[in-house]
């Protein structure tokens, strides 16, 4: 089992930034993808970034050059910095963490861009 817990969502105007993260516990060792997804009212949840534990990154075309992803092993979080944020980028952000065999999910955070 892994329990993820996310924190740093918010309000932020148009061309903000925000960082959000993600502290993983449980069965940590067994992790080998954690990444960002997030879902706006009425749409599906998308991948936003992912990292693997080597350290391979992977992400959406609508966020590359604005948002990165970084894992800190030692403290067992990923975060997601959100630079040049856009109304479109409005969502609740959640964080997953792929084992062998599962998938674990975050509650979500709200992460509103709005003036």
């Amino acid at each position: 089992q892994v329990q993820l817990v996310e924190s740093g969502g918010g309000l932020v105007q148009p061309g903000g930034s925000l960082i959000l993260s993600c502290a993983a516990s449980g069965s940590i060792s067994s992790i080998y993808v954690m990444a960002w997804y997030r879902q706006a009212p009425g749409q599906q949840r998308d991948l936003v970034a992912a990292v693997t534990n080597g350290g391979r990154t992977n992400y959406a075309d609508s966020v590359k050059g604005r948002f990165t992803i970084s894992g800190d092993n030692a403290k067992n979080t990923v975060d997601l910095q959100m630079n040049s944020l856009k109304p479109e980028d409005t969502a609740v952000y959640y964080c997953n963490a792929v084992v062998v065999g599962a998938t674990y999910w975050g509650q979500g955070t709200q992460v509103t861009v709005s003036s």
